[in-house]
């Protein structure tokens, strides 16, 4: 029997549809299936902004980011479109705490060992370089340049318009998966409505909705979902700026402590800086459960941040917003990145983006799940990320 697509990927969020994009430039015949419409703020797509760095814990994600960041400067000189703010990433905070995010010296040696040039802080020089002010003098930080805001916006608007202009690419929204068949060799996707697709390959992106797919096979994964929150302060001083930045401190009873933030861009409320807590008070179970609305005491908490830590801002937000992710059960919250389980059919074929925070890697990730899908691997080091044995559970 012959398969109406090359590959179904199913999730049109940014990973969806830079996956979709390479796959179109092979020639690929390939149908996107979005249970939303595109450019829609119901999953991990949602917001306007996300942050680039290359500063990690680890070597191999330090590697990661520096072979994404090539891959973003293509895409903008392809497209003439600007999707990247390069403004530089600071770290900074307790020398001694190990977050989501990582820790400081931790990172310091995984840039050393990458030749990545970066610049060691005292407390002193973040406040006078960077506009914070009453940190502990034990504080340290590092500064590395090519950190940047990402247009996420702009981001999904050039990834959908180049997927139009691929003859090989068919975009469907309000296309919500159904049911799964594996049979002759050929997967059977049907969709709300009842049309069916088939295809020879599968490729799974559908953010925080991941286990709703994967339960169509038989199996789920550990996750973990965070409604996150978000607040915009307006600038009492037009002029100052700020960096990409995270601060690493101990939690305070409910209060994460671990905060990060944006610098005023064009694209996302002009003459605010968007600061926001990097935890979340309550987990949720089931995406479903997602509110849209941000939760009062982590917003709390993070104006309270702003009013004693930063210049030039109103200390009370202008606006929020909030965006859902799933994230693995991994200490740092990684990547979950793999091929189905053995003991589903036609496992070879169905490659999946699980879990993590994942933006600052889109058009690598692009490239890599279409090399999976179409050559079964990719001479990118995924290693890490094949975490399928660990993470996936069958379902009786």
């Amino acid at each position: 029997m012959k398969s109406d697509y090359d590959v179904i990927v199913i999730g049109g969020g940014s990973i969806g549809l830079a996956t979709a994009n390479e796959l179109g430039k092979r020639k690929a015949k390939t149908v996107v299936l979005e249970k939303y419409g595109f450019l829609n703020q119901d999953g991990s797509s949602a917001g306007f902004s996300r942050q680039f760095r290359i500063p990690y814990p680890e070597e191999y994600m330090v590697k990661m980011a520096l072979e994404a960041h090539p891959l973003w400067d293509a895409l903008e000189v392809e497209t003439g479109q600007k999707l990247l703010d390069t403004v530089g990433t600071l770290w900074f905070g307790d020398p001694n705490v190990h977050s989501t995010e990582g820790n400081i010296g931790e990172a310091e040696k995984s840039l050393k060992s990458q030749g990545v040039k970066y610049q060691q802080l005292t407390a002193k020089q973040v406040e006078d370089q960077y506009f914070f002010k009453n940190l502990p003098s034990s504080y340290t930080g590092l500064f590395q340049p090519d950190g940047a805001s990402i247009d996420l916006a702009q981001t999904l608007k050039t990834l959908l318009e180049l997927n139009k202009k691929h003859e090989s690419v068919t975009l469907k929204e309000y296309s919500g998966v159904t049911a799964i068949k594996y049979q002759n060799n050929i997967f059977h996707i049907s969709i709300n409505g009842g049309a069916t697709f088939t295809s020879a390959k599968l490729v799974i992106t559908p953010g925080p909705y991941i286990n709703d797919i994967l339960k169509l096979l038989g199996f789920d994964i550990n996750v973990t979902y965070w409604e996150m929150s978000s607040a915009y302060f307006k600038k009492i001083k037009p002029n100052i700026q700020y960096p990409t930045w995270f601060v690493f401190q101990n939690p305070d009873n409910d209060n994460g402590n671990q905060f990060y933030g944006f610098p005023g861009v064009t694209w996302d409320y002009p003459d605010h800086i968007r600061v926001a807590p990097d935890f979340v008070i309550r987990p949720l179970t089931n995406p479903n459960q997602r509110t849209g609305k941000p939760n009062a005491r982590e917003l709390a908490f993070t104006a309270d941040w702003v009013k004693t830590h930063m210049t030039g801002l109103e200390p009370v937000p202008a606006y929020t917003s909030t965006c859902l992710i799933a994230l693995s059960n991994l200490k740092d919250k990684e990547l979950v990145l793999d091929f189905a389980p053995p003991y589903i059919p036609g496992h070879e074929h169905i490659v999946i983006y699980g879990t993590g925070w994942a933006a600052k890697f889109i058009p690598l990730l692009g490239r890599i799940m279409s090399q999976l899908a179409l050559d079964g691997k990719t001479p990118y080091d995924i290693s890490p990320f094949q975490l399928g044995y660990k993470y996936f559970n069958k379902l009786v």
